[in-house]
């Protein structure tokens, strides 16, 4: 029986390694994109400044590019815990303590609002995808509905990082898993 739960949490604790590995692989993806950003963002100023000239669809990319960095590194940013927190309590917890916090968290308010976010974008994108919707703008991008496609993204990558969290909190609280491993990672994480 002992033998049979600790294959149980290996599993588990594999499962939760691959999600962080997919997070972070994705994170570090994304990053990239705000290079892009910066030197989009320096070919308008150039283009502007000094050829007199202007590109509307290079003026959205710059906005589809950001839009799409944060979207898409949401879920990165809560691996590394990144997000606006007040932990006035939650730095003074113990291991055990902050895994009931962010199981009780991820399970009573990311997973829902997750949740919400891909029901109520659901049409909204499908409906952008089937008209092909692009830009109001003359001259602008015809791609608004891959734009809307990162809602849905967004909250799909966040769910798969809660249930990260959820897995790494189980783990704790089996004692199954170090503390430093636990939940979401900070800078010192090793993957």
């Amino acid at each position: 029986m002992l033998r049979e739960a600790g294959e149980v949490y290996a599993k588990l604790h594999a499962l939760a390694r691959g999600i962080d590995r997919f997070s972070e692989t994705t994170g570090r993806i994304v990053a990239w994109m705000t290079l892009g950003t910066v030197l989009v963002t320096f070919a308008v100023v150039v283009l502007r400044y000094v050829f007199n000239s202007g590109s509307i669809a290079l003026q959205e990319f710059i906005s589809y590019l950001h839009a799409t960095v944060f979207m898409l590194g949401a879920a990165y940013t809560l691996k590394h815990d990144g997000h606006v927190r007040v932990d006035i309590i939650y730095r003074d917890l113990g291991p055990r303590a902050r895994a009931w916090v962010n199981l009780c968290g991820t399970l009573l308010m990311l997973v829902p609002v997750c949740a919400f976010i891909l029901y109520v974008s659901w049409d909204y994108v499908a409906v952008s995808w089937s008209m092909g919707e692009g830009s109001q703008e003359a001259g602008g991008l015809d791609a608004v509905f891959l734009l809307k496609t990162v809602i849905p993204l967004m909250a799909a990558l966040l769910l798969l990082q809660g249930l990260s969290m959820v897995l790494h909190s189980i783990l704790v609280l089996a004692g199954q898993q170090a503390t430093a491993d636990a939940g979401s990672a900070g800078p010192d994480r090793e993957l």
